[in-house]
């Protein structure tokens, strides 16, 4: 007889009812998480940690996906199990001192991976545009984004991980006004001169961090991530703040790679994830309320790279509000 919502239900409270089951469930609604890292913020072994989450995911609470060399867990997104896990890290108390030491773990994790980024980029910003693209040739993928982003005007830009500016530079004659937001100085005192002999007048770039984005809620009409998403620790958390300062009705357009098998990638590029398969990022899109259109893919050497685009949904109670976002954009900018 096939498993019902009540045998769903049971099966992850049972998996759940322990402390360090709980503790990881609440870590791993943080993001995606490697087995080291778990062992490093729960302080126990990596036999013990492996037992957990083998339980955990069994009961469909926690996903593992594996990537080369590296598995990853994450707290599942659908299905029933997904929702018995939502729920429970909603009834953990906040205040209490072990999640609370999580979370400080988490943190210093996390503050750990943006300045090896950081590192990473400033190393290589001058000569970043001018390295071999090892998937496809970056006309391509640019040819494509002025054909997205010829069929209509589009009076705000947000260039999330806008590194040298290449995006702005590609797509400024398309659009009102455009912003690149990049974590590495470096990055962006190579983009301000770029932009400049461009003349591209109507971009500018600033230091933002892509998880906390200085802007309001709907600010922008189109956002673009072009080969962002796989440097990130928390993809789903950079698309869902990319989302909420997305209009109603506008575009969010990925450019990442396909998923691969490119294991040097990781090790001599800094790459954290090996791309994405298609239904994990349409995935993500309809949690956020996006409605995906076909995807396009261009295929590579070794790594194909694919562009998702998405509209945020209009809802009858969205006011239509071209000047409204103009004004909250002035605001936050």
């Amino acid at each position: 007889m096939p498993a019902t919502p009540i045998d769903d239900l049971l099966n992850g409270l049972r998996a759940a009812a322990e402390p360090s089951r709980l503790r990881l469930l609440a870590i791993c609604s943080h993001g995606e998480w490697t087995v080291s890292e778990l062992v490093q913020v729960m302080a126990q072994s990596q036999p013990r940690i492996s037992r957990h989450l083998k339980l955990l995911a069994e009961a469909g609470l926690l996903e593992r996906f594996r990537e080369g060399g590296w598995v990853f867990y994450r707290r599942a997104q659908t299905g029933e199990a997904a929702r018995v896990a939502r729920s429970l890290c909603r009834l953990l108390p906040e205040g209490d001192p072990l999640l609370a030491l999580d979370r400080q773990r988490l943190a210093a994790i996390r503050a750990t991976r943006r300045r090896q980024a950081e590192r990473f980029f400033g190393e290589r910003a001058a000569v970043w545009d001018s390295e071999t693209d090892v998937a496809i040739e970056a006309g391509a993928v640019e040819g494509e984004l002025l054909r997205i982003f010829g069929d209509e005007r589009t009076e705000s830009l947000l260039d999330i991980g806008t590194g040298t500016g290449r995006i702005l530079q590609v797509l400024a004659g398309q659009i009102g006004h455009g912003l690149g937001v990049d974590l590495s100085h470096d990055m962006l005192r190579v983009a301000r001169a770029n932009l400049d002999r461009r003349e591209a007048r109507n971009c500018q770039v600033r230091y933002a961090d892509m998880y906390q984005l200085p802007l309001s809620d709907g600010a922008m009409h189109a956002v673009t991530l072009h080969q962002v998403l796989h440097f990130a620790d928390d993809p789903q958390a950079a698309l869902a703040e990319a989302a909420r300062v997305l209009a109603p009705g506008g575009r969010l357009v990925v450019v990442d790679l396909a998923q691969h098998d490119l294991e040097w990638l990781r090790t001599e590029k800094g790459h954290r994830r090996l791309g994405f398969a298609p239904g994990e990022v349409a995935g993500w899109f309809a949690e956020l309320g996006l409605e995906p259109t076909p995807v396009t893919r261009l295929k590579g050497e070794g790594a194909d790279v694919c562009i998702w685009l998405a509209r945020k949904v209009v809802r009858d109670d969205d006011q239509d509000g071209d000047a409204a976002i103009e004004t909250r954009t002035e605001r936050a900018a």
